[in-house]
C-alpha cells in the first residue's frame, strides 16, 4: 500500500514511530501545517451544531462554521 502511494507521487507527512527499525522520511513543515488544520477542525467539532450537522442546507452549515470560527478566534 505504501509503495502504491509513493508511486502516485504522494509524500509522507506523518512521522514514523520511534521504535521503527527503519525510520521513514517525512516533511516536517507540512506536518506542522496539518497539525494546525486538525486542531482547528477539532475545535469546531466541540460545538454540537457542527459535529452533528443540524443544518440541512450547505449555506446555513457554512454560516454556522464561520460564526463558531469567529467566536473561537475572539
Amino acid at each position: 500500500m505504501r509503495t502504491q502511494i509513493q508511486q502516485a507521487g504522494a509524500t509522507a507527512v506523518i512521522p514514523s514511530k520511534k521504535n521503527r527499525l527503519i525510520p521513514l522520511n517525512h516533511d516536517t513543515d507540512m506536518y506542522k501545517e496539518r497539525n494546525h488544520i486538525e486542531r482547528a477542525i477539532n475545535g469546531l467539532k466541540r460545538f454540537r451544531a457542527v459535529a452533528t450537522r443540524f443544518d440541512k442546507r450547505a449555506a446555513n452549515y457554512f454560516a454556522t462554521c464561520c460564526l463558531i470560527a469567529a467566536l473561537t478566534w475572539l
